[in-house]
């Protein structure tokens, strides 16, 4: 390997990781408001993700609300168990403590 062919496979290097750099700069750059572009044109969701607790590393509740209705999952080890969940506590409804 004669000095050239070193020179032309630094050089050839140093663009390729020239052109890696320069599309990680372009999607730092534009990927946020391409995004949110591309997530108006969607329309509105009807599925969220509120909250979610990982149990165990196979096991984990994710809170979901679906149409104003909130589902409570249990995902993990093959089975899903779907709860709906009940009024908020602070709703104002009968806690059972009559006293």
């Amino acid at each position: 390997m004669n000095f050239l062919d070193l020179l032309r496979a630094l050089f050839a290097l140093a663009f390729t990781l020239g052109i890696i750099g320069l599309a990680a700069w372009a999607a730092r750059r534009y990927a946020p408001q391409l995004m949110a572009k591309l997530s108006a044109e969607r329309g509105e969701r009807r599925m969220t993700v509120v909250e979610t607790l990982v149990l165990d590393p196979a096991r984990r509740l994710v809170l979901v609300r679906i149409d104003d209705e909130e589902r409570l999952l249990i995902l993990g080890e093959g089975r899903e168990l779907i709860e709906p969940r009940g009024p908020r506590a602070g709703s104002g409804a009968g806690t059972g403590a009559d006293t």
